[in-house]
């Protein structure tokens, strides 16, 4: 790994930063870490700029996959003309939609349970990373989605695009909003687990869900790109003060 690199932490914050709630996900999470001696000064919190991070960020492989989808289904979307209504109403819906098929992706296919159908094992390569990736959030690689499941998802979203629609517009629509969805939930994703540092409110509340699902809980706190949505509606966001710390929260279905 480059020396450059922007590392990760777990809920490492500076001094008097903690809200109760980040206090007590950083709790569980010093459960995780090596304690350090009494007599061993704590080490400053490297501070980390949006700028630095984007540079991080453009060294993987699958946000320039996802862009590259991008920009060929905007090219394609301007060149094919036939705007309608349901060019409006379809990134709409999807929008609306993208926190419950976020969650829904989270728990049944990245938290899939490894089944044995005699000699063979039913376990996809998202699930065995994101099963890495709770070992140790801090490893950047396998943050993003690894490319060749993100190829596979990408030949089934143009599929989809292409056939799956009354019109051919409409398609690249569809693949133009899912796209951008797509580069915002690896962006958000990867920022969540750098040390770059909250700034604002709303970002505040998606970097706490998903460091809570990472060092309070894994059985809650499934939305990345948002909080308080469908966590809140499917029953996956209860109060991090009063929710037992998961001893598996490190090593999936290991109980």
């Amino acid at each position: 790994m480059m020396k450059d690199r922007p590392t990760t932490s777990s809920h490492d914050t500076a001094a008097g930063d903690h809200s109760p709630t980040d206090q007590a996900t950083a709790d569980s999470a010093q459960n995780a870490r090596p304690t350090r001696s009494r007599a061993t000064p704590r080490a400053i919190r490297r501070s980390l700029t949006l700028p630095a991070a984007a540079r991080e960020f453009l060294r993987h492989p699958s946000p320039w996959m996802i862009a590259t989808v991008f920009v060929a289904a905007l090219a394609a979307r301007l060149a094919s003309g036939d705007w309608q209504p349901t060019d409006a109403l379809a990134p709409l819906v999807i929008l609306a939609a993208f926190p419950i098929i976020e969650w829904v992706i989270h728990v049944t296919v990245l938290h899939w349970r490894p089944r044995h159908l005699g000699p063979v094992t039913i376990d996809s390569e998202l699930a065995r990373k994101h099963r890495e990736h709770h070992v140790d959030p801090r490893d950047i690689p396998l943050i993003f989605i690894p490319p060749k499941s993100l190829l596979l998802t990408i030949i089934a979203l143009v599929a989809i695009a292409l056939l799956g629609f009354p019109r051919t517009g409409l398609g690249l629509t569809f693949l133009l909003t899912i796209t951008a969805l797509g580069l915002l939930y690896e962006w958000t994703h990867y920022l969540i687990h750098t040390d770059y540092k909250p700034k604002h409110a709303l970002y505040r509340a998606i970097w706490r869900n998903h460091r809570h699902h990472h060092y309070k809980n894994e059985h809650y706190w499934f939305t990345v790109t948002t909080s308080g949505t469908a966590d809140r509606l499917l029953g996956t966001a209860p109060d991090p003060a009063t929710t037992p710390t998961s001893p598996t929260a490190r090593n999936l279905h290991s109980a």
